[in-house]
């Protein structure tokens, strides 16, 4: 055992002697920073009976609450409760006020009846929306909102373990029980080809149409298996790749694209979704005409169009993480990820938390846990940021008349996509903090005082992100704008004139065999090369911008542009390598060193994720793909 471990242990032995309950979680201390060896949780953290896939909330202990004396017993029942459904430290504070003290009393006495009043008008509503309308309206929607909130009120009367039990009773005596007669050395090949099985079956089985051929399928699919190939033969140690994470990775990601891309159900959902993105967006539009005129947000101008969007949205999401729904939808993805991809908890917390929050504020879920991070956890963390693009840039690239639908579901294809990348390309040989359960720790320093206060704290950081991209657009434009200028000059004396010389010339050619090995039609394999280079150098946002204003890409087929949508969708280029790994060195100085470490090698598995994403789109492409709700 390590001295660092000894000495933790004796003091554990010594404090206990005292009646002194010790810090639970030593390891989140920053003293304790990461050495490449862990010490072990004590306390309710490292008990068994909480490693059931719920979601921890970790909160760092005062000396004074450490120094303080308390039945043990106690202490670990307070951090989870399975009959009331409570997961974490979620109390109420003992300092509150009267009045929220009042408040809260009659919360509690009159809660039944306001439950039954939400569930009433719900229902109400739905069953006079499909009486009324169900020959004119679109049915499906509101059936899956009265569903959740119906299920939901259920579950905060009944505990999840009643349905689970049974659940969790037929499954260990029917597929768990043929799983476990089978020999342990056929798990893994058993998996892979009732994996290829579903590849298959899903992209060559439905008839040919228009471009899309069982030819431009199979292409596709060759892609997928030379991306996969590539990051296993670059492992940093193939030995150690976690099979059933890349298995079961790319097998989400495929059962997502289908849902999307095949079914009417899941057409209509994340049409829906986007229709929510297109709604806030022009909540945004509302302030601008305000602040300015009527005919501004009519410019297109990327100012108007694209920056207000960002900082309401991101002032929203502010505001749903003080009141907790951030939080429980996090939790919620967490635990799917955690559980069916076998990954750590604060990996399973960050890539749940990308799609809706972005590449660095899904980081900061995890801070108290980033020093002490393996390195192959920080890749992961880094990867999933590069994978895919945040809500708050989101709405905005619906409004530039993108494919809405393509843009929803590549976020969220894109991370099972990023975890079983990364995984291949750096597996995990140590041992994880956060091993055996998904943990969610509480952010004090950054907690706002009321709703009101966090609304305004999210303007803010809106602003400044947005003021990030604007800078970062215009400074890394304003320097492809200089090396082109160059390049066309220098190629001018080469006879190069039409085309003339330029980065996008190049990185057309240089990316010409990946958007063939996309599936890409022969004709247009240049353009969208051009694009997924202008992607990586630039920016998506620039990428985007192409694709739907320059004739050059806005005159390709469907096939190409949805493939070509899918390939931008994330942020893996030059200048989020550099926001990463700021914010990262930022929540860790002493881990710079190794965050620079892992950083390129981040940026190609996430863009990689990326293109799987869109590898998987041109397999299952089908001419009616954008077709209005029925």
């Amino acid at each position: 055992m390590s001295s660092p471990e000894v000495k933790a242990l004796a003091g554990h032995n010594a404090s206990s002697q005292e009646g002194v309950i010790p810090n639970p979680d030593p390891a989140l201390n920053f003293a304790n920073e990461h050495r490449h060896e862990h010490l072990h949780h004590f306390g309710a953290a490292a008990n068994p009976a909480n490693r059931d896939g719920e979601v921890l909330y970790s909160t760092s202990p005062s000396d004074k609450e450490i120094e303080k004396p308390r039945d043990y017993a106690a202490a670990e029942k307070s951090v989870t409760d399975q009959d009331s459904g409570n997961v974490g430290n979620i109390h109420p504070d003992e300092s509150e006020s009267p009045k929220k003290v009042f408040l809260r009393r009659w919360y509690r006495i009159l809660r039944p009846y306001i439950h039954f009043f939400i569930w009433a008008v719900f229902t109400a509503w739905w069953i006079f929306g499909l009486v009324r309308y169900r020959n004119e309206k679109n049915w499906l929607i509101p059936f899956l909102l009265y569903l959740a909130i119906t299920l939901r009120i259920i579950t905060l009367w009944i505990p999840v373990k009643y349905v689970m039990k049974p659940v969790k009773l037929i499954w260990h005596h029917t597929v768990f029980r043929g799983y476990e007669m089978t020999p342990k050395r056929l798990h893994k090949p058993i998996a892979a080809v009732v994996t290829v099985a579903v590849f298959l079956i899903g992209s060559m089985v439905p008839e040919e149409t228009g471009e899309n051929t069982r030819a431009s399928r199979a292409q596709s699919l060759f892609g997928l298996v030379v991306m996969i190939a590539f990051m296993s033969g670059t492992s940093r140690n193939f030995s150690k790749i976690p099979w059933h994470t890349v298995i079961g990775g790319m097998l989400t990601q495929f059962i997502v694209a289908v849902f999307v891309l095949r079914t009417q159900a899941g057409y209509d959902i994340f049409s829906f979704i986007s229709e929510l993105a297109r709604t806030l967006l022009s909540f945004a539009n509302e302030g601008v005409i305000f602040l300015t005129d009527d005919s501004v947000p009519a410019l297109g101008w990327f100012f108007t169009g694209v920056v207000p969007p960002i900082i309401f949205f991101v002032a929203l999401v502010a505001l749903c993480y003080h009141v907790g729904l951030i939080q429980w939808f996090v939790g919620k993805f967490a635990v799917f990820f955690f559980w069916t991809l076998r990954v750590s908890g604060s990996e399973a917390v960050v890539a749940a938390a990308t799609p809706f929050i972005g590449q660095g504020e899904s980081a900061m879920l995890v801070r108290p846990f980033v020093p002490h991070m393996t390195l192959a956890e920080i890749h992961q963390i880094m990867t999933c940021g590069f994978a895919t693009i945040a809500g708050s840039v989101l709405v905005a690239y619906i409004g530039l008349g993108l494919n809405p639908q393509a843009l929803v579901s590549s976020c969220i294809m894109s991370i099972p996509a990023s975890l079983a990348v990364s995984k291949m390309r750096y597996p995990e040989t140590e041992e994880t903090l956060t091993s055996g359960r998904v943990v969610i720790p509480d952010d004090e320093e950054h907690r706002a005082a009321n709703a009101l206060h966090a609304f305004a704290n999210g303007a803010w950081l809106g602003l400044k992100i947005a003021g990030m991209i604007v800078a970062t657009l215009l400074c890394i434009i304003a320097f492809v704008g200089l090396i082109n200028g160059l390049l066309t000059w220098w190629g001018g004396y080469w006879g190069i004139n039409d085309p003339p010389l330029t980065i996008q010339f190049l990185l057309g050619y240089i990316f010409y065999p990946v958007a063939w090995l996309l599936g890409v039609p022969n004709a247009y394999l240049l353009q969208v090369g051009e694009l997924i280079g202008q992607k990586i150098i630039i920016n998506e946002f620039k990428a985007f911008t192409e694709l739907q204003s320059n004739d050059r890409y806005s005159g390709m087929s469907a096939r190409a542009k949805l493939i070509a949508t899918y390939a931008c969708c994330g942020f893996g280029n030059i200048g989020s390598l550099g926001t990463q790994i700021g914010v990262l060195s930022q929540i860790a100085p002493g881990r710079a060193g190794d965050v620079s470490k892992v950083a390129i090698s981040a940026l190609i598995a996430g863009i990689i994720s990326t293109l799987t994403s869109a590898s998987v789109a041109g397999m299952l492409y089908t001419d009616t793909i954008g077709t209005p709700l029925s």
